[in-house]
Parts: structure tokens; C-alpha cells; sequence
């Protein structure tokens, strides 16, 4: 272990880190461009086969950068499209990057460190870095952007420079170090540990921009929300919000051992799609309209009422089921695409019920910083429910891609155990360790998988 590690692990105080030099070479979860045909003939794009853990070389900051001791960070699809290669190999974006020139320059490499959420300590600012200080303990955002794009004054997610940090860009999070642009930054809810301060920001403040936000769906009191696959990392913070803001979430999920948990979510209208012969992809749009008949039926005996709004970010299974269900004049509100990009739906039904269809993806750092204010006043809390260390990612990256977690599968990277990083335990006494955790005894427990 470096001089460095040692000292974030000892709880320095920050001149001390500043003295510390960085070590050369960092432990970091990868691909390599070498790799990019392994998965040529296979049906089954195993991501266990692609993802790498082991040295890389340290970065140099740029002036507007910043360091951070990755003390944990978790699993997000866009981790499995990255290492399944697919739409397309991730080393485009940053050879695209990379042509822009100067600091870009150094995104463009054969290896690509994955991960977008991370939650850790400072211990490097660049010259121009002014807000933020070495030893601030922070939550990293996702969304890496152009501060000199005029766009990005209007809305970070409309310049044409935004990207995704960790899938189109380098040094990312599921990494013992990770450079993120200043601009990415938010202070770690005190009240959290390292490991449930890492699995909030990307799937929680995406679910803010697609529900609350005015560029979203606008959802108002007393909305029916149908929130697919509730038990997701999206779907279970959309639940929250739906919750808080006062509307009615109705979530659909796969299993009856997660319509267990999302009833204990809370979640007022909880559908198990295969107990109503929701589970495959609709073979055509006559079935497409006979699954959204048979899912209305549902939602209307429990609510009285068809949904105002409908989240979906599971994509060609579902998209033309939420078309048709959503209530006239409703909203369609949509950020990804796990099953499939290419959405089939019957525009009849949209045109002339005058719905609309909302593209979300991500969150400008506003929006971030007010989903974040809400995890520090304990009234949206994390959805972990296991946790493995860096060592393990590629396992639970296979977790994500077989749909076999539940909430938000956390890594331990620098953090040696799990519980650590909370400054204050009066708050998280105040607010519940049960309630902040509602899923983590799910499958296998986090005491297995926290270990170095």
C-alpha cells in the first residue's frame, strides 16, 4: 500500500495528504482495446470474460480537476454495455475525445477505467479548482461537461460536449483514484456511509430529472406514476419521489420476491408482470395492445384511474405497452434502453390521446444538488442491497446484466469494510438504520462480499 492510501485510510488531516506523493500506478476495474472482439460468435456476452482489475497509470490533473480517493462506488448498465462492447466499443467515445486535443488527449488510451459514481475523499485540486478543498469528503456526479459551452449555461445535459464520466471518458470510478472535473462534485451526505453515499447520485438524480424536474415529466400531487422495474436502481428512487411529491406509484417488477421488497418500499400498486403474462418482449403490436389492455385493467381496478405518467427506461420490452397505457393527455418519460434501443409502438395511440414523450438522461448539476439536499435530509434514502470489492467487480457487474440484483449493487474500493465514512451518527441514529437500508439483506448479504 502507498504512502498515500495509508494516510486517506488514517483519516490525515489534508496538509498531511498534500505532503504525500501519488503513487505511479492506481488499482483500477478496466477493458482493454485488445479485448474489444473477445465476444465474436457468443450468444452470451459474459462481462466476467472483458472486465480487468489491475494497475494503471496515474493521470495528470488538469487545472479544473481533482483527485479523489475512490472509497467506494457501485454498478451501473452503463458498466455492462461498456463491457459487453455493445452498441458499440466505448474506446470510440474517447478516441472522440481524445481529437479534441491538450488535456482530451489523455482520455484516448487502450485501457478504459470504468465506473460513474463514486464517493471518497479529495486529495489532489488542480490550480484553477476553487470550491473544493483537499480532504472534502464528496459524491461524484456523472455528468462531465464544457463550462465554456454556452448550452451548458442554459442546461449541462443539452451541450453538445456533455458526456457520461467513467463510459465516455476515462478514469473513472470503480477505481482506487478517479479524476473528475470540478464542476462534478457534491459534498457526501455526512449521515451515509461510503458504501450508501456511492449508490446515490447517478440513478437517483437521473429518476429527479425524469420525474420532478420542469424539464421531466412535472409530476404534481396525486399523479399515478408506473414505474417499470421498481425494484431497479431507477425504478426504486423513482418510488421515493413519486412518494414524497405526493403522487401514486404503481411499480411492476419480475418476481415475487421483489414485489415483496417494493412493497415494503412503500410503493402503493405493486404488479408482478409474469403473475399477468408481462414477461417477454411483445411478438407484435396486436399483443403489444393486448398487454397494455391487460395492464390497465390492473392499474385502473387498484387506482380507479389510468397513469398520468409512465417512467420506462427498460425500453423495446416495455415501450409500446407504456404508449398505449399511459392516460390520455399523460407523459411518457424514458432515459435508457436495457432491453433493446429500437421501440415499437402504435403512434395512433399517442397522436390522437395527445401524449407526449419525454427523452431524460441524467441531470445537470442543479438538479443533482437538490436530489443530493434530499438524501441529506434523510428523505430519500439509498437502495444498496449487496456490496463487493473492487476485486469482485466483474461478479457484480454479471449480477447487473443477468437482472439478478435488486436496488444498487455497491463495490468497496479503498474502504476495507463496509459501515464506514459516517460524520454524523446523530442524524443517521435520528433517521433510521432500517429505513435507510430497506433492501440490503437481499440475496448475499453485504458481510460476504466486504472483504479485501
Amino acid at each position: 500500500m502507498d504512502s498515500l492510501t495509508e494516510a486517506v485510510l488514517g483519516g490525515a488531516a489534508p496538509e498531511t495528504l498534500e505532503k504525500e506523493s501519488l503513487p505511479a500506478e492506481y488499482l483500477a476495474a478496466h477493458l482493454r482495446a485488445e479485448d474489444v472482439s473477445v465476444f465474436d460468435g457468443m450468444a452470451d456476452r459474459d462481462v466476467r470474460r472483458s472486465l480487468r482489475v489491475g494497475p494503471v497509470p496515474m493521470p495528470v490533473l488538469d487545472v479544473d480537476e481533482v483527485l479523489v480517493a475512490v472509497m467506494a462506488s457501485s454498478i451501473n448498465y452503463n458498466t455492462v454495455w461498456s463491457a459487453t462492447f455493445e452498441p458499440l466499443p466505448t474506446f470510440t467515445f474517447l478516441e472522440r475525445l481524445g481529437r479534441q486535443g491538450g488535456s482530451a488527449a489523455r482520455h484516448d488510451l487502450p485501457y478504459h477505467v470504468l465506473g460513474s459514481d463514486a464517493s471518497g475523499v479529495i486529495v489532489r485540486v488542480g490550480q484553477g479548482v476553487r470550491r473544493w478543498r483537499v480532504g472534502d469528503h464528496v459524491v461524484v456526479s456523472c455528468v462531465h461537461v464544457d463550462d465554456q459551452e454556452p448550452a451548458t449555461h442554459a442546461d449541462g445535459m443539452l451541450g453538445g460536449e456533455q458526456r457520461i464520466w467513467g463510459f465516455e471518458t476515462n478514469f473513472g470510478g470503480l477505481a482506487h483514484y478517479a479524476v473528475v472535473r470540478a464542476s462534478q462534485l457534491l459534498p457526501k451526505p455526512p449521515h451515509l456511509t461510503w458504501e450508501e453515499a456511492a449508490c446515490t447520485m447517478l440513478c437517483a438524480s437521473t429518476s429527479y430529472r425524469m420525474l420532478v424536474s420542469d424539464r421531466g415529466a412535472r409530476m404534481k400531487q396525486g399523479d399515478v406514476v408506473l414505474i417499470w422495474g421498481a425494484t431497479g436502481g431507477l425504478g426504486a428512487y423513482a418510488v421515493q419521489l413519486v412518494k414524497n411529491g405526493g403522487g401514486v406509484a404503481v411499480g411492476v417488477v419480475g418476481s415475487e420476491e421483489k414485489a415483496a421488497r417494493l412493497r415494503n418500499l412503500g410503493c402503493d400498486v405493486v404488479i408482478n408482470r409474469e403473475e399477468i403474462g408481462l414477461g417477454a418482449v411483445p411478438s407484435s403490436g396486436a399483443e403489444t395492445i393486448e398487454m397494455g389492455k391487460r395492464l390497465g385493467r390492473v392499474i385502473r381496478s387498484a387506482t380507479g384511474e389510468d397513469p398520468h405518467i409512465t417512467f420506462d427506461y427498460i425500453g423495446k420490452a416495455t415501450f409500446g405497452i407504456s404508449v398505449f397505457v399511459t392516460r390520455r393527455g399523460g407523459t411518457v418519460v424514458t432515459c435508457g434502453s436495457s432491453t433493446g434501443y429500437q421501440h415499437d409502438f402504435d403512434n395512433r395511440y399517442l397522436w390522437m390521446n395527445l401524449k407526449r414523450i419525454v427523452g431524460s438522461h441524467a441531470a445537470n448539476l442543479q438538479e443533482q444538488a437538490e436530489c443530493n439536499r434530499l438524501f441529506r435530509l434523510g428523505q430519500l434514502v439509498p437502495v444498496l442491497s449487496s456490496v463487493f470489492p473492487l476485486s469482485e467487480v466483474a461478479e457484480a457487474t454479471r449480477w447487473v446484466q443477468q437482472n439478478r440484483h435488486i436496488g444498487k449493487v455497491g463495490v468497496l474500493c479503498l474502504a476495507p469494510l463496509t459501515g464506514l465514512g459516517v460524520t454524523d451518527p446523530a442524524l443517521r441514529a435520528r433517521i433510521g438504520v432500517q429505513r435507510l437500508n430497506p433492501f440490503l439483506d437481499h440475496g448475499t448479504m453485504e458481510a460476504e462480499h466486504a472483504r479485501v
